[in-house]
């Protein structure tokens, strides 16, 4: 479904004198080789009285005669046209063998059709000139005539020239500008002379202003607007006459609708014709043309207008009010996911965790997002998730700023990029652990060189093949090839970081505690691995404690109240003061001292004094432990380290009980970092979860970049942080939008996780509330729109958001008892939070157990894990990630809605025993549109007046168009359906197991509207499909279950694919199809498309090039009885023999 765009074209002859006109030729009627098509046109020509004749002239073009007996005063010719601006490809053709590359020869059969279009007029010098600057080797046809068009664009200025006529080529070459019909007649004269067959095409340009401004180059036009336009088309064997604009330097597209294509441009013209009259009259020209959208349907890139968006706005902030005024203290973040906008191929764009490219990008993602929100915030760099399978944990960059407004960390130079490499020693991570335990009030002595273990690599390089060496061992994996070069290159006896151990008096002292390490070793050998420092720190070496008496971390309730946070910086700038004021007064009383005790001293008399340098390696205040000291009191188990690594000097942060202590570790660093002018790149632990802290994480995820954002509290937070997300992506070479070979728009395919909750555990609604959540997940059983419109093109029981009651009737059944437990403000007291989680953590998961791939997952509300997991939140995991910031802002305010109107009115009563209506009726998007119209209505009842055009974008991303077509007013439309994807057994792999998902079947929606409900039926492959009628008189819907590929690993392997489908408007009267259509799984000319869409226009090019509106069954037909399966009874499986039940 695309933009209608209306042209008006005027043009106008006014004479002071009667005239009398010749026969008027006139080219307005868009050609019949119009690839754009042409929903109306009228031509009204005035004065009336004249005489016409419509036909096409000797070339196939449209022309129209007209002859006007009587003289005339005025000569007026009006065009109105309405177009379909739908995108096609064009570069969608094939060429024949012979004409894959340049030179060749035309067929002998088309050398006589064709000459007229290959007879170049005499060639100029200048034309010559530039004939010689072409390479004449082989090249492939269509590259060389891209090319070619390129050259001639760039040699060739634009310019509009009010004149009539064209110039030479011999002229434009010459001038260096010209108009549109000068370098595309200078492009026909070059093609002829390299042996093409090309002509002249005049025609109509039609130019609109894009949704979004382009990223790379220019932008395109500002405003709308249309003009006449020439370009050329050249003939290829096998594809026919293909256009391309030397005025642009591209192809044709959908915005050129040919008028006239000839041999010459004379014959072009769009108006030709003479006048003569009793002496030279003087002539009023008026010259006009206007465009005007007459329909725009809702598209991803702008969803609804400025007047829709102003009014979702509105409803956002009442809702607002709303919620403020029940005290629900709600508060929203998210998970949105992102794609590269320049690789569509590499693997870390589809199915890979981690690649090359992430770790860049997201540090640029993440700085702009720093920029944005959080000027004084500190960036970490941190270890994320590990999941099975995989050989290293993946990384997780993270921003976090105080929410009191005061600077974590205030010069963002002295954060360490992702990308530079300041090759820091190991000297420069001693200075910096040194000066880093002075700042803390500590003796720079505490800070200890580790090393790699070199007992450990020297027997793991003895068992290297002994025609290698370290540094190139010719290992199969090349993460064990770095990890070789990495420690060798580095040598063993080099310090590998410092280790600074540190920490606070069981967490609560008013200083910080620190020891000197020493194994039985003597140094600090690192535990082997490639990880950073402070995850290989040697603590089994260390002297045995006693469990009683270890120094466990013990993270801080996320329940208990928590003061307003101290100025971080500021007491480490006194406490330095402090310091240099304590020095300076020793210092002095030193000299006082000296001054008393030594004589006085004059020119004629000094007194001579010698100092003694200490030893280097003088310790004497550091106690350090073994025999002597008992490591049960005092000890300290947890370290900050220091290491130079890819070009970096990193910091690695230990654990920490509490905000507090982290952050004074944090201030510590930036001054001691600034002392030494050494950047760092802070990684290791993260702080503890701390409302007073907030936190944006980005993060990789499987073919994405995962962004966690932080808690908006007000609907104005919403917007601002969604807005901004969606850009800084952007500007950061990330978007939204990925596609599949065929087109199918996925979303990103990582999903739009939905996390609600409070600004602290105690304030979280669902806490406060459990009828809350009682009420969401009934609301979400008994709408599955919910689950289905909003979600990606992975669904069904077994895929990573599965609904409660898919596949697991049962579950229902516990359901209701858990639910009854919950009870709403004045039925009985509430759960406490302990009982909240265990009534339904074992009802909210997905067919395996797991708690975290449910589609409302509780796992984060009061786990029983520990502190990290009683946040009071829950998170909404069955939203595919939209294309566009409004249309997530859509789904917001819808979910702020629900949950208003359920905190002012719980829903009661029992879920709904859907059974398999919901993998028949609910695939179809007629049905779940009903269903989120009922959803909107209850939401109007109780006060939330949701409009559903903010949502028909939504649904037009969900379920695009295919195509249709209309014939004797009965009209048949195909649009995507959806289809539950299953994940197949577990088979035999290298390592271990996998598991296939099944997506070879697909489905779509028929819909059937006419008069005749009784007379039309609509049939595919001969096959009815069951249609039920709608709400709507006169229209029916059904769905066809097709399998459109085989894969070798598939439910049912071996049957084949029932694609092309063949879809007919069948006439039970006549016994015969009236009309029809073909839609194809693949290009229906054959072409094997071997890269995703670069953009939504190449996307739906493909889509609609899948579905031709013809091609019904031939001759009459009677289908064979079928009666649909009884639990599937509005779907049509070809799968399934007629007859079969």
């Amino acid at each position: 479904m695309a933009i209608h765009a209306s042209i008006y074209h005027l043009t106008h002859y006014k004479y002071d004198r009667p005239v009398t006109l010749s026969p008027q030729i006139i080219r307005l009627r868009p050609a019949p080789h119009s690839r754009t098509r042409v929903i109306s046109h009228s031509l009204k020509v005035s004065p009336g009285g004249h005489f016409v004749n419509h036909q096409q002239d000797p070339y196939g073009n449209w022309m129209a005669r007209f002859v006007f007996p009587e003289p005339v005063r005025e000569f007026k010719i009006e065009v109105d046209l309405t177009a379909d601006m739908t995108v096609y490809n064009p570069f969608d053709f094939f060429v024949e063998d012979t004409a894959e590359t340049w030179p060749f020869d035309y067929p002998v059969e088309l050398s006589e059709d064709l000459s007229i279009y290959r007879k170049p007029d005499h060639v100029t010098p200048a034309l010559q000139a530039f004939l010689d600057t072409i390479d004449r080797e082989e090249a492939r046809t269509v590259d060389f005539l891209v090319d070619l068009n390129r050259r001639v664009s760039q040699a060739v200025e634009y310019t509009i020239r009010m004149e009539p006529g064209v110039y030479t080529p011999e002229e434009t070459l010459t001038i260096g500008s010209g108009s549109c019909r000068d370098s595309s007649w200078l492009l026909v004269q070059v093609l002829r002379n390299l042996g093409f067959a090309a002509r002249f095409v005049s025609g109509y340009l039609i130019q609109l202003k894009p949704d979004l401004e382009a990223l790379d180059g220019p932008s395109g036009t500002d405003h709308d607007f249309t003009d006449l336009h020439a370009w050329c088309e050249v003939y290829l064997p096998g594809a026919g006459w293909i256009g391309f604009d030397p005025t642009s330097g591209l192809m044709t597209g959908e915005s050129h609708i040919p008028l006239a294509a000839t041999p010459h441009y004379q014959n072009a013209a769009p108006i030709a014709g003479g006048f003569s009259s009793a002496g030279a009259p003087e002539v009023d020209f008026n010259f006009d043309m206007q465009i005007k959208r007459v329909a725009e349907h809702p598209r991803i890139t702008k969803p609804f207008s400025e007047e829709a968006w102003d009014r979702l706005n509105a409803l956002g902030r009442h809702v607002d009010e709303r919620l403020e005024k029940g005290d629900v203290r709600l508060t929203m973040g998210g998970e949105p996911t992102f794609v590269s906008i320049d690789d569509f191929e590499s693997g870390e764009w589809n199915t890979d965790a981690v690649g090359p490219q992430k770790r860049g990008l997201a540090d640029t993602l993440i700085r702009r997002l720093k920029d944005r929100f959080a000027p004084g915030g500190f960036l970490h760099y941190g270890q994320g998730k590990w999941y099975p399978g995989e050989s290293l944990p993946r990384w997780t960059f993270s921003l976090y700023w105080r929410t009191d407004g005061q600077p974590v960390w205030k010069n963002t130079d002295l954060i360490a990029r992702e990308k530079d490499n300041t090759n820091p020693t190991p000297e420069d991570a001693g200075r910096f652990m040194g000066r880093f335990a002075e700042a803390l009030g500590l003796d720079a002595g505490y800070a200890q060189p580790a090393y790699e273990d070199p007992a450990e690599w020297i027997l793991k390089e003895a068992n290297l093949p002994a025609n290698v060496t370290p540094e190139n061992s010719k290992l199969k994996n090349p993460e064990d090839r770095a990890r070789y070069a990495r420690v060798f290159n580095r040598t063993l006896t080099e310090a590998a970081g410092y280790v600074l151990p540190i920490q606070r008096w069981q967490g609560k002292a008013s200083k910080w505690q620190s020891e000197l390490w020493k194994p039985r070793r003597g140094k600090l050998f690192l535990v082997p691995g490639d990880s950073p420092v402070g995850f290989r720190l040697p603590l089994g070496s260390l002297p045995y404690i006693a469990p009683a008496h270890y120094p466990y971390s013990y993270p801080a309730d996320t329940t208990e109240e928590r003061g307003p946070l101290p100025d971080f910086h500021a007491d480490i700038a006194a406490r330095r003061k402090a310091v240099e004021e304590e020095i300076a007064r020793i210092e002095a009383e030193e000299a006082e001292e000296r001054a008393r005790l030594l004589p006085e001293e004059s020119r004629e008399r000094s007194q001579r004094s010698e100092t003694t340098p200490a030893p280097e390696t003088s310790r004497q205040k550091i106690i350090p432990q073994g025999e002597g000291s008992d490591p049960a009191f005092g000890a300290v188990r947890t370290a900050i380290a220091i290491e130079p690594r890819d070009g970096r000097l990193c910091l690695f942060m230990p654990p920490c009980d509490r905000l507090e202590d982290y952050l004074e570790l944090i201030a510590a660093a930036e001054e001691t970092a600034a002392d030494l002018g050494l950047p760092v790149h802070i990684e290791g632990y993260s702080p503890p979860s701390d409302p007073r802290l907030n936190v944006i994480r980005v993060a990789p995820d499987p073919g994405v970049i995962e962004v966690n954002i932080h808690p908006a509290h007000t609907w104005d937070d919403c917007v601002a942080t969604t807005e901004a997300i969606y850009e800084e992506a952007r500007q950061s070479r990330l978007g939204a939008d990925k596609f599949m070979i065929d087109g199918r728009h996925t979303g990103t395919g990582g999903g739009n996780h939905i996390v609600f909750g409070g600004a602290t555990t105690n304030d979280s609604p669902f806490l406060r509330r459990p009828d809350l959540l009682k009420s969401l997940i009934l609301i979400w059983q008994r709408h599955p729109c919910l689950s289905y419109l909003f979600s990606g093109l992975f669904i069904g029981p077994t895929s990573q958001a599965p609904r409660i009651d898919e596949a697991r009737h049962d579950t229902l059944y516990e359901l209701e008892i858990a639910l009854s437990q919950i009870h709403a403000p004045g039925d009985g007291p509430p759960p406490p939070p302990w009982l909240v989680d265990r009534l339904l953590r074992n009802m909210l998961t997905d067919v395996t157990g797991n708690t975290h791939r449910a589609e409302i997952c509780i796992d984060k509300l009061y786990s029983p894990d520990g502190p990290t997991g009683r946040l009071g939140l829950v998170e909404f995991r069955g939203f595919e990630m939209p294309p566009d910031p409004r249309m997530s802002l859509a789904q917001q305010v819808l979910l702020r809605a629900i949950i208003a109107r359920c905190w002012e009115a719980p829903v009661k009563g029992r879920p709904v025993r859907w059974g398999t209506v919901l993998h028949d009726r609910f695939m179809l998007p007629h049905y779940l549109w009903e269903d989120f119209l009922d959803l909107l209505g209850d939401l109007r009842d109780h006060g939330y007046d949701l409009d559903p055009v903010w949502f028909e974008a939504q649904s037009e991303f969900r379920f695009p168009f295919c195509g249709q077509i209309e014939a004797e007013g009965v009209h048949l439309e195909l649009r995507q359906a959806l289809e539950p994807w299953h994940v197949l057994g577990e088979m035999g792999a290298i390592g271990g197991t996998v598991r296939y998902t099944d997506s070879s079947v697909e489905r779509l929606q028929v819909k059937l509207t006419t008069l005749h409900q009784d007379r039309y039926r609509v049939m595919c492959n001969r096959r009815p499909v069951p249609l039920a009628k709608t709400l709507t008189s006169g229209s029916s819907v059904g769905g066809i279950r097709f399998k459109a590929w085989q894969p070798a690993e598939a439910l049912h392997p071996t049957l084949p694919v029932n694609a092309p489908l063949t879809i007919d408007i069948y006439d039970d009267w006549t016994g015969r199809a009236l009309a029809g259509c073909t839609y194809h799984v693949a290009h229906p000319g054959g072409r094997n498309y071997d890269t995703f869409p670069v953009n939504g226009y190449e996307a739906e090019a493909r889509r609609l090039a899948r579905f031709e509106p013809h091609g019904h069954a031939p001759a009459p037909y009677r289908p064979q009885p079928e009666t649909p399966h009884p639990e599937f009874p509005m779907t049509l499986d070809l799968r399934r023999p007629p007859g079969l039940m």
